[in-house]
């Protein structure tokens, strides 16, 4: 049986570890022994996956692996270079970091194999790894597993008591709650939409604000204050509902009731949300950079848009008023997973490539 540990920092409700998990799932489900080491684990903020204890979760020194090498293989799945999520905004953060990305870069060349989740992704770890210019990289898209997304339930029930009555219009916001992803773009886009839109409709529109978030983390917290105060000055009032790390039932729920997902963050490596999204019949406004460009196929299963308000509200604007446009493209999303994102299809080739480093 080929053992499998997976090395990750912080365990918690994100794309990079819904990935993580994914991948474990997939492996399990291959025949092989999977472990998670992590040096941060909230049994409350976490996913349902990894409360199972086939998959302990235990802290690890990662140079110790490093040490270790000779006698394990190293497959190395490049989600984004680390680097490139810390800005260096002093000469005091710049030397401070120079030693961490000298290790980063150095460390990454000792994998025997490196994967990135997307051909952007690629393109970034030849730019900021210049000493790995050689080195092989392949892509290996993340996959989505359906099971959440399969059961059963009823929209209408599930939001009762979230929307306001008379709701006929939802579009949903779904990320962290970081600056980085942009969702002020969402506020915008909304009172630009319903200045366009005829007063008998734009009452009817409604945007839920929901994503990960973590008392921990000061950004979240500083975010979530920042947005509901953008919100105030733009005047949406009870047009705008904001949620904290909802279930999972009530992500499904959202994503099933909704006009469209607003995907905001620009020159994102990936993205598991549009996919998700996609599987649920729910077109995908995205901004057209980053991995958005290979997951969403414009004007079949949504629409990639600049970063502006004007851009994002015409595309919100389309699938209110034609509704057959809306259910066809989320005939169409929903194709488009089985086809290039299923974990079956994800599954077979990492398990290839495990069991290659294992010969």
């Amino acid at each position: 049986m080929v053992q499998v540990v997976f090395l990750h920092p912080d365990l918690g409700i994100g794309g990079a570890e819904r990935l993580v998990v994914d991948a474990a799932v997939a492996l399990k489900s291959q025949g092989c022994n999977v472990q998670i080491w992590t040096a941060h684990h909230d049994p409350t903020h976490c996913f349902s996956e990894t409360l199972d204890p086939d998959l302990p979760v235990v802290s690890v020194c990662i140079p110790v692996l490093r040490l270790s090498r000779h006698k394990k293989k190293v497959l190395f799945y490049c989600h984004f270079p680390d680097q490139l999520l810390t800005q260096r905004t002093s000469t005091l953060k710049k030397l401070y970091r120079a030693p961490i990305d000298f290790l980063e870069e150095y460390t990454t060349g000792m994998a025997d194999l490196i994967l990135v989740n997307s051909q952007f992704t690629a393109g970034i770890f030849r730019e900021t790894f210049r000493s790995l210019m050689g080195v092989q990289t392949d892509v290996l898209y993340p996959s989505l597993n359906t099971r959440t997304f399969d059961q059963p339930s009823n929209e209408a029930h599930d939001l009762e008591g979230l929307l306001p009555e008379g709701t006929s219009h939802l579009f949903l916001s779904l990320n962290r709650y970081e600056r980085k992803k942009n969702l002020g773009l969402a506020l915008e886009a909304l009172a630009a939409l319903r200045s366009t839109l005829p007063a008998s409709q734009s009452v009817d529109v409604h945007l839920v604000v929901a994503g990960g978030y973590d008392e921990r983390v000061s950004e979240n917290v500083e975010h979530y204050a920042e947005l509901k105060e953008l919100s105030s000055q733009l005047h949406l009032g009870d047009c705008v509902t904001f949620l904290r790390s909802p279930s999972d039932s009530m992500k499904v729920a959202l994503l099933r009731g909704s006009h469209a997902v607003l995907y905001t963050p620009s020159r994102e490596h990936f993205g598991i949300v549009p996919v998700e999204a996609m599987y649920c019949c729910c077109p995908v406004i995205a901004v057209n950079s980053g991995g958005p460009l290979e997951s969403v196929a414009h004007g079949k299963t949504g629409f990639l848009c600049e970063p502006t308000a004007e851009a994002f509200s015409k595309a919100m604007e389309r699938l209110v008023m034609e509704p057959q446009l809306r259910r066809d493209m989320g005939q169409a999303g929903r194709k488009r997973v089985h086809d290039k994102f299923s974990l079956q299809a994800f599954s077979g080739q990492l398990h290839d490539y495990i069991v290659s480093l294992s010969h």
